[in-house]
């Protein structure tokens, strides 16, 4: 599975080791890859978007899932 989440505050690559280093206890994530205001896990389904959240606080940021930075197109 892999699960993309928005991530607020970040803003250099201190911020991107602190989540990637917040992420590493998960259990269940198979790899991440993280750059400023995203993260991508990749996991084999124990890793809950909730449990992912929760790590990235401990890191003293926000994150939600990045399906909510989408923006429909009308149909036409």
């Amino acid at each position: 599975m892999i699960t993309r989440l928005r991530i607020d505050g970040m803003s250099c690559q201190r911020c991107v080791q602190a989540v990637f280093t917040a992420l590493t206890p998960v259990e269940g994530i198979v790899s991440a890859t993280v750059a400023i205001g995203t993260a991508e896990i990749e996991h084999d389904g124990r890793a809950t978007v909730e449990a992912l959240r929760e790590a990235i606080a401990v890191a003293g940021y926000d994150a939600s899932p990045a399906s909510d930075m989408r923006r429909a197109l009308p149909v036409l």
